[in-house]
């Protein structure tokens, strides 16, 4: 008798064991509270990202590429280089403006459909989802679209005006006053942009930030 119920209390205390243990596994932890310097530093990073997401990579990469080749490294000895060089710009420029205005979906599959923003909505490019009319107002083109889409063509001509090669071409032999403004308008440029786009952030995910797959 003494033996089954010594049993009895050694099963009973391992099943009070196992349930607050299993209710700890089941209570959800509370999230840290964070500090203001925490914060701080993870807005500073987010406005860093939308900022970085911005320029579109191969516009950039574009430009790089191809500006010593048309600007003849900076000497621009014919109106063909200076022509080339424009059109490069004007071609970037137009790049930067039109991914502004990209977004992407997720279909029932779950695949990431890429699309233009409208007046109405969404325009799938090709044509694979139909959104209905609620969610479709949620893509529609805002006053703040074209804003970011002016913001990026700024921060573009600040990139430009920081490439040598470009300077160079147009302003061969600059004065001093000329060379203070090259390097003060550029600069101003990108700290009113990035304070901008840190208050007023993207919520588009367009070509070049698409979402991510599931």
């Amino acid at each position: 008798m003494d033996i089954t119920v010594k049993g009895e209390q050694t099963q009973n205390s391992q099943e009070d064991i196992q349930q607050p243990l299993l209710q700890n596994q089941l209570e959800t932890p509370e999230k840290p509270s964070k500090t203001n310097t925490q914060k701080a530093i993870r807005k500073t990073f987010k406005g860093t990202a939308h900022l970085s997401s911005l320029l579109p990579t191969g516009s950039v990469l574009v430009f790089e590429i191809f500006s010593p080749i048309f600007t003849n490294k900076g000497k621009c000895e014919t109106p063909q280089n200076q022509f080339l060089t424009t059109a490069l710009l004007i071609f970037c420029c137009l790049s930067c403006f039109f991914m502004c205005f990209t977004d992407s979906v997720r279909d029932e599959k779950g695949k990431v459909r890429y699309g233009i923003a409208t007046s109405k909505g969404i325009w799938i490019v090709d044509g694979s989802v139909t959104l209905a009319e609620e969610a479709a107002a949620g893509y529609r083109l805002r006053f703040l679209d074209w804003l970011h889409a002016v913001m990026s063509i700024l921060v573009f001509m600040a990139v430009a005006l920081f490439d040598q090669n470009v300077v160079k071409c147009f302003y061969p032999s600059p004065s001093e006053e000329t060379q203070k403004l090259l390097l003060m308008v550029p600069a101003g440029i990108g700290i009113v942009c990035s304070l901008f786009f840190v208050l007023f952030p993207s919520k588009r995910h367009g070509v070049t930030r698409p979402l991510s797959r599931r």
